[in-house]
């Protein structure tokens, strides 16, 4: 008897630097309660989720910065988000910044959470692949400073028992690396969830626009196939502050076929019937793991960080 869940990628419109985090929790249960009328278990809302993408600007203080920043979850702001899932019986995933003491240090990690339909705390994940830099981008018409304001994330990529299946996290730009997936893949997951906040504009090269939503789908596509795995991906999408993101959040199969797609640049609520049998064939014959993996031929991979052209393969 196959395992099913009705799951939703809640993408959120542009939130300004002027908006309050209690006008997006409100926004959040509202997507929330929507998903309940269409039977979700599940719902998975982007990166960031509670605050504009602040790292496109460079603040003069850590003060302000770090006003950006959750030093607990729930708090007074996201705790009717938290309830409002244990009232309704639904899950969620939520991406937001984390301020925290661990090891006698003040740290900073760009983060998301697994909320179970209990309105408890299944797992957390912190973000591996910081894009962007530490230092500002001259003349740029915005920045990318993920690299100043995070850490990167000290928990690896690991997996959880939920919604009846085995369940991994990961956060924008590490949807973009492999290696993300078949780590979490290696353990079994059967669904990725993760949340982004991808500008529709590229400040180190001139890109054409539409390049940003190919590679957006593209590479999550591959992963879902190559890992015979379900992912939920969802946006901050539109103009915040004139700055523009792209949308495009969507449920894409093990096949690698996105199966539901976002139709607009605002709040908007994608579902889809996930059936987590699908991958089953895909994870037992092309991409049988145990099968057909040559490790002994990878170890370059986790040996070497950058490119190293040697006569012999040059």
């Amino acid at each position: 008897m196959s395992r099913r869940l009705v799951a939703a990628a809640a993408q959120l419109g542009p939130i300004h630097r002027a908006d309050s985090r209690e006008s997006v929790v409100r926004r959040l249960v509202d997507l929330m309660r929507q998903a309940a009328d269409r039977g979700c278990g599940l719902v998975v809302y982007p990166e960031l989720a509670l605050t504009t993408f602040f790292p496109r600007w460079l603040y003069d203080s850590q003060d302000e910065v770090d006003a950006w920043f959750e030093s607990e979850m729930p708090n007074a702001a996201t705790r009717p988000l938290f309830e409002e899932a244990k009232r309704l019986g639904i899950g969620f995933h939520l991406g937001y910044a984390e301020l925290c003491e661990e090891d006698g240090a003040t740290r900073r990690f760009n983060t998301a959470i697994l909320v179970g339909p209990d309105g408890e705390i299944v797992g957390k994940y912190r973000k591996i692949h910081l894009p962007g830099t530490a230092e500002p981008v001259p003349d740029a018409p915005f920045q990318h400073l993920e690299k100043r304001y995070f850490e990167v994330g000290n928990l690896g990529f690991p997996v959880w028992r939920a919604h009846d299946a085995i369940v991994g996290m990961c956060i924008c730009n590490d949807r973009r690396w492999p290696e993300t997936f078949r780590v979490m893949g290696l353990k079994g997951a059967e669904m990725v969830v993760l949340g982004y906040n991808t500008p529709d504009f590229n400040i180190h090269v001139d890109e054409p626009k539409h390049l940003r939503m190919f590679h957006n789908h593209v590479t999550m596509q591959a992963n879902a196939y190559q890992n015979g795995c379900w992912v939920i991906a969802s946006a901050k999408a539109g103009h915040e502050d004139g700055f523009g993101l792209i949308g495009g959040s969507c449920i894409i199969a093990p096949t690698g076929e996105i199966a539901s797609v976002a139709m607009t640049e605002d709040d908007e609520l994608v579902t889809c019937e996930v059936d987590f049998s699908l991958g089953e064939y895909i994870r037992r014959t092309v991409f049988n793991f145990e099968k057909h993996r040559r490790i002994e031929h990878y170890g370059i991979i986790t040996g070497q960080t950058g490119v190293v052209v040697s006569p012999e393969n040059g």
